[in-house]
């Protein structure tokens, strides 16, 4: 062996081969490599961005670290391959049918500009949604948003189902995670966030959560958390208002529950898997996890989400923002115009094989909304729509959606900055593996192609491009700033029980303007029921 072939060889044992590579690939060698609090992670370099895959922010939760506290990663010397994505957490795959039984799940993903910044840039994180039983972070490829607005993205997995969200009386402990699993690695995921980001680009003190659906519900509840208090800087909720209250009798099951309703929940589960009521953690965590799986995800057992009433979540965030009591940071929120049109369509899919009959409209505004079927039959009456699941689509919209999210605007804004929204694309992509039901306007999720490359809609139109390059603007501004105007974008008023501003974003010239947003979506009928 030559001496230089020994010094290479030595230089490769120390991880610095790069220093004999030529200075181009030496400095392309040098981006792609990153060292993290737990060892030196190696990603992928595109023309224009960077993205790491699959890096391991907390240890496996399997065996006896099931329904615990998220523990540290192992660390490790070697550059780690960070190329590809960390396996789902288990979950049915019921929403984007990819199933998975692997516990081994709590990694993340980077998206950076591939230019380099002269200062820190800010950094997004993103919380995925689906139920709080489906989904996984590297599903929405970030490389729009973190080039066009020249942030740092960074997407989670976090535990699903049953996995991160059962309680149970045999798992209270001291750290009062029962229920609160999946928060609990979300949390662990933005410590992360703040030991790593600025060795990315980022900058650890301009940390922005965001959400979608469930992932928005849980981004209301870090609102909330004592312990998630200054792990971020500002928030943005897409289609979950937090003051939504959880009821049993809504669409929007995934909701906060009360620790004790979670527990009965819990313990439900427990003797579908055979245990009884007297079940010990020792048992419920040998339960094989494909079983506890099919036993979670049967038709008969409530869905999970959230645990209201221990110390990792005190108080209801509905309450908390009601009241004041949640971290007082910069707010852009919002829905879709046409939400539960997502929800009846699978409700559709289930109970008729087809479009909800017309005789039996009546007997579906009763099962959803009860004594005040009546009030509601009469202002939702099946002649002024082209369908009845169009007809009750938008009475669950307006009540599930629209009022919490007018409701969620006046007790922000009397602690912080908020801004409203309403995506209003009326023909939004839909799904490319499925045919079109009906006009599905711009239903639940119809928002995320307009800010991710999510791969199953299909592509969006050129005046949907360009409201894409907006909405992406004004997410990223939002995150720099906690201000979403500049750039030449129309201006975005901040929502104030004064000045209700909600600010509807469209394709087209005038896509972009203040909605009337309480007559659309009759907020004064929906507040006289509860008056």
């Amino acid at each position: 062996m030559t001496g230089k072939d020994k010094l290479t060889a030595g230089l490769t044992a120390l991880g610095v081969a790069g220093a004999l590579l030529s200075p181009s690939a030496a400095a392309a060698d040098s981006e792609a490599l990153v060292r993290t609090d737990r060892g030196p992670v190696r990603g992928i370099l595109a023309e224009d961005h960077r993205s790491f895959l699959g890096i391991p922010y907390a240890a496996p939760p399997v065996g006896e670290l099931r329904w615990r506290a998220p523990r540290p990663a192992p660390a490790w010397t070697q550059p780690r391959q960070a190329t590809t994505p960390g396996p789902m957490c288990a979950q049915t795959g019921d929403h984007l049918g990819a199933g998975s039984t692997s516990e081994d799940c709590l990694y993340l993903n980077v998206t950076t500009p591939r230019t380099r910044a002269e200062q820190k840039l800010p950094v997004m994180v993103w919380l995925h949604g689906g139920s709080f039983k489906d989904g996984a972070g590297h599903l929405y490829d970030a490389r729009r948003l973190a080039v066009q607005g020249n942030v740092i993205v960074v997407s989670v997995n976090y535990r699903l189902g049953a996995f991160g969200f059962l309680a149970h009386p045999a798992l209270r402990d001291t750290d009062g995670l029962s229920g609160n699993y999946g928060l609990a690695d979300q949390q662990a995921a933005l410590r992360w966030v703040r030991r790593n980001a600025a060795a990315f680009g980022g900058d650890p003190r301009n940390v922005t959560l965001f959400g979608e659906s469930s992932g928005a519900i849980a981004v209301c509840a870090h609102l909330a958390a004592p312990g998630s208090a200054g792990l971020f800087h500002r928030a943005i909720l897409q289609s979950a208002p937090c003051t939504a209250p959880w009821s049993p009798s809504l669409a929007m099951a995934s909701n906060p529950r009360p620790l004790a309703q979670a527990e009965r929940d819990g313990r439900a589960l427990a003797k579908r898997l055979g245990l009884g009521d007297s079940a010990t953690a020792r048992q419920l965590r040998a339960v094989p996890a494909d079983k506890l799986l099919q036993a979670a995800s049967d038709v008969a057992q409530p869905g999970f989400g959230p645990a209201v009433g221990g110390a990792f979540l005190p108080l209801d965030p509905a309450r908390a923002v009601a009241t004041g009591r949640f971290a007082r940071v910069p707010v852009l929120y919002g829905i879709n115009r046409h939400e539960e049109r997502m929800h009846v369509w699978g409700l559709e899919m289930a109970k008729y094989q087809g479009p909800i009959p017309a005789d039996r409209y009546d007997e579906e505004v009763r099962a959803a909304f009860g004594a005040n079927a009546d009030k509601i039959l009469a202002r939702y009456p099946l002649s002024a729509y082209a369908s009845p699941s169009q007809a009750l689509a938008s009475a669950l919209t307006d009540a599930e959606y629209a009022r919490p999210a007018l409701d969620t605007g006046k007790a922000l804004s009397r602690h912080t900055r908020a801004y409203a929204y309403e995506f209003a694309d009326p023909a939004a992509p839909w799904f490319a593996a499925f045919p079109k039901p009906y006009d599905m306007g711009a239903y639940h999720a119809a928002d995320l192609p307009y800010l991710f490359d999510v791969g199953y809609n299909q592509p969006l139109t050129d005046p949907q491009r360009h409201l894409a390059d907006h909405v992406i603007g004004y997410w990223t501004r939002f995150a720099r700033t906690g201000d979403p105007n500049g750039s030449g974008a129309p201006a975005w008023h901040p929502f104030t029980t004064a000045r209700p501003h909600v600010q509807s974003l469209a394709p087209g010239d005038d896509g972009i303007k203040p909605a009337d947003f309480a007559r659309d979506h009759r907020y004064d009928f929906w507040t006289s029921l509860n008056s």
